[in-house]
């Protein structure tokens, strides 16, 4: 079991941090895919 000293775990990572840029890094690879995916069968509809 890991100590807790604030945000920070006992390796001394701030995970408060870590969400943060996490939150802000953009399309995880499945929102990727599914976005890709949606605009592939748009364009086939057109077609």
């Amino acid at each position: 079991m890991e100590k807790e000293f604030g945000t920070k775990q006992y390796s001394d990572t701030d995970v408060e941090e870590v969400k943060r840029l996490n939150a802000n890094s953009g399309l995880s690879y499945n929102e990727a895919l599914q976005l890709l995916a949606k605009q592939y069968n748009e364009q086939k509809k057109q077609e």
